[in-house]
């Protein structure tokens, strides 16, 4: 805000807290006045209908309110209040000129001896006086016969504001002189506040931030305590997806909730948080600054995710040909030794055992999955779990017909993927298993991984997608960017992937749409 804005606000400050201060000593000697002078008068009243003999006289009779209700009337008439009541000795009202109410209790307690207070009658707040009605004719001389209750209505709050207007022009005169110094105080102030700067001076200030910040290629957000932007350049703008006049505006209200909601708005400081946030792979920074609320740098890693999972896949390729190796190297060395030792025959049944086994998978996937890129990537697989004791199998509802080459590369992608992980979490315990299933239908694909490890627990079920998990990291922390760059994969394609917990260990699925759907 503008000095000159500063000075203003304050100047209507001050006179708002004299206005209220005034207002509020007005309604109270308003208040004060009614209760003294109407009270002396509501109880006048009461005792003269009290001491009237046609109530003395009738009270204690049969259907009094027939008898009662002209003379209630005319009180009420006469003397201007908002009620007239008269109730029996237990406190039920017989007669009023409020007919609603003719039945029900007085309010408050019963007493045989004058009272006047406020009281809230039928909804209505009102100043009531009250008197016992007592016998004057013998037998019974002064028994209490009833009670009678006149009340008149509170003012209002502009009621009691209105008398009291007249004194106000003075009051304001002095608001007045008060806001002059007030200002010029202020203006001293935000002199020492800027450091001797003028307001130009501040001005250049502020377009050399703007542009310093606009001109960096990383995003950069500012929230203040209450998390609201109180800072934001195109970059975060466009990677976060803020409409373009969102500062001041709180996060709730732009709808940023979840993971992004959570590294924005958090406490302290966090390092290379990752937020898969509309498609992009976002790493945020955060910095809390003392009683100013946190600054967060954001920088767009989409691109080199993927250069990191085709940078992966390369990297299971290898480990995939060096299990091979290392298993027909294995393979090599019985063979080697059983002819060293004239076990010719056996050398024979041993390579007939191989080659049995690996017919096995070999017959049977090409029926199941037509696809060779998936085939290839399964058969490659099992090697790898082979040599980390995990048996790999094919459901026998797996059904995948040949895809086209994008759709395979990314089926290829999420089922590599998910068996990783798989085997991450079987491998080392006792008869460990992963079971691939895929099934087609017109225009999708499902992939399903089941294992035989710990599962995932409940506390991260919902997280593991958004965080970067990986099974191995349910168990050990976070490492990389793992199943969230599947799960983009995934959505990219209208799909998406869930995990749940079976008897056995983990079940993951995921389902995608084909291109030529």
């Amino acid at each position: 805000m503008s000095l000159a804005g500063q000075l203003l606000i304050l100047q209507l400050a001050i006179v708002v807290v004299v206005l209220l201060a005034v207002g509020a000593i007005s309604l109270a000697e308003s208040a004060a006045t009614f209760d003294r002078v109407e009270g002396r008068r509501v109880s006048a009243l009461a005792e003269q209908l009290a001491a009237h003999p046609l109530v003395r006289t009738q009270i204690d009779r049969p259907a009094p309110a027939e008898v009662l209700a002209p003379l209630l009337q005319s009180t009420l008439t006469q003397s201007g209040v908002s009620s007239v009541t008269v109730a029996g000795p237990a406190g039920r009202i017989l007669s009023s000129t409020n007919a609603t109410i003719v039945g029900t209790p007085l309010p408050g307690i019963v007493q045989t001896r004058s009272w006047s207070g406020y009281v809230l009658l039928d909804g209505e707040n009102e100043l009531a006086a009250r008197v016992p009605v007592l016998s004057a004719t013998p037998p019974g001389h002064g028994r209490h016969l009833g009670t009678v209750m006149i009340g008149i209505a509170a003012p209002t709050v502009w009621q009691r504001l209105a008398g009291a207007s007249s004194y106000l022009a003075g009051y304001l005169s002095v608001a007045s002189a008060l806001g002059l110094l007030g200002s010029w105080l202020l203006a001293r102030r935000i002199k020492r506040q800027t450091l001797g700067m003028e307001p130009r001076e501040i001005a250049g200030l502020a377009e050399h931030r703007e542009a310093m910040l606009h001109g960096i290629a990383e995003g950069v957000l500012a929230l203040d305590p209450q998390q609201r932007i109180t800072l934001v350049n195109d970059v975060a703008r466009t990677l976060l997806g803020l409409p373009e006049r969102c500062v001041g505006a709180s996060l709730a209200a732009l709808g940023v909730e979840g993971r992004l909601h959570d590294v924005l708005a958090g406490a302290g400081e966090a390092r290379d948080e990752i937020v898969i946030h509309h498609g992009r792979v976002l790493v945020m920074n955060r910095m809390s600054i003392d009683r100013l609320g946190t600054v967060t740098t954001l920088r767009d890693r989409t691109e080199l995710a993927q250069l990191e999972r085709e940078l992966g896949a390369f990297r299971s390729s290898t480990e995939l040909l060096r299990a091979q190796a290392h298993e027909f190297a294995n393979q090599l060395h019985v063979i080697s030794g059983l002819i060293q030792v004239n076990r010719h025959e056996e050398v024979v049944g041993y390579v007939r055992a191989l080659r049995k086994h690996r017919d096995s998978l070999d017959r049977r996937l090409p029926g199941l999955v037509r696809d060779s890129a998936v085939a290839a990537l399964l058969t490659a697989k099992s090697s790898l779990a082979a040599e980390r004791r995990v048996q790999l199998r094919l459901s026998e509802r797996t059904a995948l017909e040949r895809l086209d080459p994008l759709d395979a590369a990314d089926v290829a992608t999420v089922t590599g993927n998910l068996v990783d992980n798989a085997i991450d979490a079987a491998a080392g315990r006792p008869e460990a298993w992963v079971e691939v299933e895929l099934r087609q239908d017109a225009s999708s694909v499902e992939i399903v991984v089941r294992d035989s490890g710990p599962g995932v627990a409940p506390g991260l079920a919902r997280e593991v997608f958004t965080r970067g998990y990986t099974t191995k990291a349910a168990r050990e922390g976070e490492r990389g960017i793992g199943l969230a760059l599947t799960q983009l994969v995934c959505r990219r394609r209208a799909g998406e992937v869930t995990v749940a917990n079976t008897p056995d260990g983990a079940m993951f699925t995921a389902r995608m749409s084909l291109s030529y759907a």
